[in-house]
This record gives structure tokens, sequence and C-alpha cells, in this order.
């Protein structure tokens, strides 16, 4: 053992030497090939200024590296930067706002329900340096990452929830898209659920149980207005018994009503108290 430690902290310097050796040459054949790149570009003047200066739009920035290293400073633009030819290499960068229409996803709901959902996500690059350097490709990164969350998501929660909570799911998921696409330069700005498409069966089970259910409520209120009618009929029977006059006033509204119809109805108006007469000599026999 102590002579593994031994050979071990031997082996370390010699790593260590070994690397600051290739850097510090790596550093001088790069300073050497900037220095050539210098004198091509005074030799080739005025030509070399149409290779040697770009532009970039108001919405793009530039991401140079240098001998395959990244350039200090960051991402140049908008407007005129300078390269030098041979040695150094850059790519256009878009700040603006895309958008991704993210498929329908089949889902399966914590109540074990299968339901179709599609999204439509916002986003840009709000740091194009790191766009770059940390991620072959960050917007097909952030567009798959958009489905998974989308169906990790869905797949956690009741169907009566994804119907009725559409808002409170698509802020959930901006949080966890921006949290989870930071590290590649990505700013996640918006998530909308477009739709949620159910199977037929259930559509037809859902719009049986709502069918139903309104009928209840009909009969039920239809139920209170006779119990009300009744009531008020109440009221009124005792009203009109207590005035004989109200009854008379009653029958002749009864009967305007019925002339000012366009009918072949005949009445023929009878006094009460004729009937009320023939009654009490019936009665008297």
């Amino acid at each position: 053992m102590m002579l593994e430690m031994s050979s071990r902290q031997h082996l370390y310097p010699t790593i260590t030497s070994t690397n600051e050796e290739v850097d510090s040459e790596s550093k001088t054949c790069g300073k050497i090939l900037v220095v050539l790149s210098w004198i091509l570009v005074i030799v080739t003047m005025p030509f070399s200024l149409f290779i040697c200066f770009k532009v970039v739009q108001e919405y793009e920035r530039a991401v140079i590296f240098r001998l395959g290293r990244l350039l200090s400073g960051g991402a140049k633009g908008p407007g005129i930067f300078f390269i030098l030819p041979c040695i150094d290499t850059y790519a256009r960068v878009d700040l603006r706002t895309r958008t991704y229409d993210v498929p329908p996803q089949e889902v399966l709901t914590k109540d074990s329900v299968t339901v179709s959902v599609d999204a439509v996500v916002y986003y840009r690059v709000h740091n194009a340096t790191i766009s770059i350097a940390n991620v072959e490709n960050a917007h097909h990164s952030t567009r798959l990452l958009a489905q998974t969350t989308l169906r990790n998501t869905m797949g956690t929660r009741p169907l009566h929830e994804i119907l009725s909570e559409r808002e409170t799911i698509s802020g959930n998921m901006q949080l966890s898209l921006d949290e989870a696409t930071e590290a590649w330069g990505i700013k996640v700005e918006r998530v909308e659920i477009k739709d949620v498409r159910l199977p037929v069966q259930l559509q037809r089970a859902m719009a049986a149980e709502a069918e139903a259910a309104r009928e209840a409520r009909a009969k039920v209120i239809a139920a209170e207005g006779e119990q009300k009618a009744s009531r008020a009929l109440r009221e009124a029977s005792e009203v009109i018994g207590d005035s004989p006059a109200a009854l008379q006033l009653r029958y002749l509204q009864t009967l305007n009503t019925i002339s000012a119809e366009k009918n072949s109805t005949i009445v023929f108006p009878l006094p009460i108290d004729l009937l009320t007469y023939f009654l009490k000599a019936k009665e008297e026999v």
C-alpha cells in the first residue's frame, strides 16, 4: 500500500507538469497563428475587409470561437463585428420568441382515463453564449422536454382537474420548463394548453350524466313551482270565499280573457245569483 501511494504521488506531479506544458505549447501556437492571420489580413487589404467584417441584426447575436475556444467578451452584436480569417468561426443566434406547437400526447390521467392533450410553448434564447456552448441544439432539446413535461404533468392529475384547472397546470409547466432550460440559455415565457380530447365513449357517458343531472334539477324546480302555486291558490280561495263579489269579478275577468282570443267558442254568461236561487228552491222542495 505504501508503495502504491508513493507511486501515485510521484505520478500526479508528472501529469500536472505534462498538462501545463501542453497548455503552454497550445498558447504559443495560438499566438503564432493569430499573428499570421493578422499578416494575411494586412497583405490582402482591402479585400480581406469583406471577409473580416460581419453584420448581425438587432435581434441576433454572434458567438465567436477562436481556434476552437470561446472568445472572451461574450456574444457580439447587434451591428458590425470583426473576425480573423482561417482561425475564427462564429454562430448566429436568433433572440426572438419562438412558438412550438406540441403535438397531441396520449396521457393516462391519475384516475386511469386516457386523454389526448396538445399545447403551445413560447420560448426564446436569453443567453446566446450558453445556448451554443452548453447544448448541441437548444431548440430541439427544449421541444423534446416540452413533450415529456406535458405528459408527466398531466399524468399526475385526475381528469376533472385537467378540464377545470388549465391555467394552473399551464403555470406549473412553465415554471418546470423554465427551470430545466435555464442551463441551456433558454427562457420559457408561456405555456398554453390548447385542447383536451376525450374518448367518444367517455364523452357519451359524461353527456348522459349531465343530461340526467339537468332533468333532476328541472323536476325539482317544477315541484317547487307547483308547491308555491298551490299555496297561492289556497290563499286566493280564502280571499274569494270571504267576498262573494270578488268571485263575480274573477268570473267576469275570465270571460274577458276568453273573448279576447280568436276562436269559435261561444260563452253564455250565467249570473251566479240565479244558480244560487235555484239551488235554494230545490232544497226547500
